[in-house]
């Protein structure tokens, strides 16, 4: 497990490990913020509130049970097949986030078996590693915010959404051996393993619809499998059929459920090569051939809390710089989950990506400082509109030049697979691009589209007769039907200081029907 601490965090240390039993299998390692210029002493200073042996971490130390390891000074610490690796921060950009860089390690290393600890600081250092660790299905312990000396890491953390357990210090280690003896009880059970699995889930995917029309009966069993599963962990409950009676008692849990079941991971140009690959060799061409004045349609379906379209904004952004005309831009990005959308819409994220996601230039030329916080620069938020939508039932979007829709398709069953890369081709003009994750392919669909580069899944639209999807609810047309809760009066009062764009979004927010009435 990852303990992350700053300002304030030795005494919730030595809280935290005073109350540790020593018979523990736990491997712990502690990231806190220390000064680059000097020695540090929190290994003598830890040592003193715990038997289990704490020590200093050298290059390549092997990680063992019972053991508490600690950052050295001015290092960036990952670790690889449990073994950890340090290196000198060379830059200066990293030098405040070293719990952020070791967490994302850790979540990549350990998957589910990681834990992510925070406890007092300031700032927000962690809390995007803690998303990474919450993803890969590991535990995420936070220190309750009236508990800590400084509460900044930990509201940070909290805002986030990803806290399993929100706890002082002293509550933590209970909590941790209850949840490892648990772990060992229903390990030599696996719920893939109960029987009637397929009952039980086909009564979880009901719920879960009942309640908040959504269905993930399409998702791939394994996946849906693990996310109950973890729950189950967290709940104490060894048994699928009991979980599926604690559900019917706890409409509280049926929407954590749901909203853990949306795998929202996403950051910031997620592997740079492949946005590298689509801004410097594809797109210059692509963009060269369109007219004046031309409209660049597209989509970005599956884009949670909106880092995946504002990516795909600035590097069409910095593609426009290098041509001589004009033209205009209107990207559309959607998502199942309402509270990612309304984040999208937002624009505000934490400071950690300007050490990991985002270049120095991009930073300066494209967002703003809020505190601890950067926000998306007008310029590029008036290019993207975002709108709650279904991909697998709610009609899409048409006459797209570019879709990107990374690793959404890597959860959906093969047949839910070639329905939305039908539908994608649909929405496609005839020279559009498809932009997948690197894990994602066209599968039985191939003959919809052609290859612009293998390895980062970009795709050309082939045109193909009679590929219009069966299942699409043709749609007549009319002018948009706005619910009665709507006050039109207010938004079009403001019309005049909102841009177009901005408009369409104000209508969006307010109302139910699918945005493919209004784009």
């Amino acid at each position: 497990m990852g303990i992350g601490a700053s300002a304030g965090g030795l005494e919730a240390l030595q809280e935290f490990f005073e109350a540790m039993p020593t018979d523990n299998e736990f491997a712990f390692v502690v990231i806190v913020h220390l000064d680059p210029n000097h020695v540090s002493l929190l290994p003598d200073l830890l040592q003193k509130h715990t038997s289990i042996k704490v020590t200093q971490i050298t290059d390549g130390m092997q990680v063992e049970p019972n053991k508490i390891y600690v950052i050295p000074p001015n290092k960036s610490l990952s670790i690889l097949n449990k073994k950890l690796y340090l290196s000198k921060l060379e830059s200066p950009r990293f030098s405040h986030l070293p719990i952020d860089i070791f967490f994302r390690s850790l979540a990549q290393d350990q998957g589910d078996k990681a834990v992510g600890i925070i406890l007092s600081g300031t700032g927000s250092d962690g809390s995007l590693g803690l998303t990474e660790i919450k993803a890969a299905n590991g535990l995420v312990i936070v220190q309750d915010e009236s508990s800590a000396q400084y509460n900044g890491m930990p509201k940070n953390a909290i805002n986030t959404g990803s806290a399993d357990y929100i706890l002082p210090p002293d509550k933590i280690p209970a909590q941790l051996v209850r949840y490892a003896r648990f772990l060992d009880t229903i390990n030599d059970r696996p719920i893939l393993q109960q029987e009637n699995i397929d009952g039980f889930l086909q009564k979880i995917f009901f719920l879960i619809h009942n309640q908040t029309g959504h269905d993930f009966s399409m998702y791939k069993r394994n996946t849906i499998c693990r996310r109950i599963e973890r729950r189950m962990q967290l709940r104490q409950i060894t048994n699928m059929a009991d979980y599926v009676v604690f559900l019917q008692k706890d409409e509280q849990e049926i929407e954590i459920l749901a909203n853990e079941l949306f795998i929202g991971v996403t950051s910031f140009f997620r592997d740079p090569e492949a946005y590298n690959i689509l801004q410097h060799r594809i797109l210059p061409t692509f963009l060269d051939k369109k007219p004046n004045n031309y409209t660049l349609r597209v989509w970005v379906p599956g884009c949670s809390t909106g880092e995946e379209a504002y990516s795909i904004a600035i590097i069409i952004q910095e593609c426009l710089d290098t041509i001589e005309h004009h033209i205009n831009v209107q990207i559309f990005g959607t998502d199942i989950n309402e509270q990612a959308i309304e984040k999208a819409r937002r624009g505000l994220y934490l400071s950690g990506i300007e050490h990991v996601d985002i270049s120095p230039e991009r930073l300066k030329r494209f967002f703003v400082k809020e505190d601890n916080n950067y926000r998306i620069k007008k310029s590029i938020r008036e290019m993207v509109v975002f709108a709650p939508q279904n991909i697998i039932n709610d009609p899409p979007f048409t006459k797209l030049d570019i879709i990107s829709c990374r690793n959404l398709l890597i959860y959906f069953r093969s047949e839910l697979q070639r329905k939305v890369l039908q539908t994608f081709h649909y929405s496609l003009k005839e020279d559009g691009i498809m932009f997948l994750g690197p894990s994602e392919t066209t599968g039985q669909s191939d003959h919809f589209f052609s290859v612009l580069d293998k390895k980062w899944k970009i795709f050309h639209r082939i045109n193909v007769v009679d590929a219009i999807p069966r299942s699409f609810r043709l749609l007549e047309p009319a002018h948009p039907v706005i619910s009665d809760d709507v006050k039109m009066p207010n938004v079009i009062q403001k019309a005049e200081e909102l841009s177009i764009m901005q408009l369409v979004e104000a209508i969006l927010r307010h109302s139910s029907v699918p945005p493919l009435r209004y784009c």
